[in-house]
């Protein structure tokens, strides 16, 4: 004697009221709506973000999450060395690096 889940909840449900699975149909809409509108958008930007890491070379210009701007001089698998003024140079891990930042005789995008 098998019977489906559906069968079961249906037959457990009181005379006049909904069918459970009915019940838990909102909860399901509302995870659906937190992957789609929070979780995918955040996982596509850290993907961006990490192709962005991997394609940095010697003399782009970056940005740190101190706030620090400069250009890269020596790129490693986990480090980058930057040069913030000439003469001074640090050592950075690659995953603070923010963004980097456009030459100065591109285009901007909205023009």
């Amino acid at each position: 004697m098998q019977t489906s889940i559906l069968a079961q909840l249906a037959a457990a449900a009181p005379a006049g009221a909904p069918p459970a699975w009915i019940t838990y149909m909102p909860f399901v809409a509302m995870a659906l709506i937190f992957w789609f509108l929070i979780l995918r958008p955040q996982m596509k930007q850290q993907k961006e973000h990490k192709n962005k890491l991997s394609s940095l070379k010697k003399g782009d210009e970056v940005l740190t999450g101190g706030g620090f701007v400069g250009k890269i001089v020596k790129v490693d698998d986990n480090y980058a060395e930057i040069e913030l003024a000439q003469g001074v140079k640090v050592k950075a891990l690659k995953s603070t690096i923010v963004d980097l930042i456009p030459p100065a005789g591109s285009k901007p995008a909205n023009d």
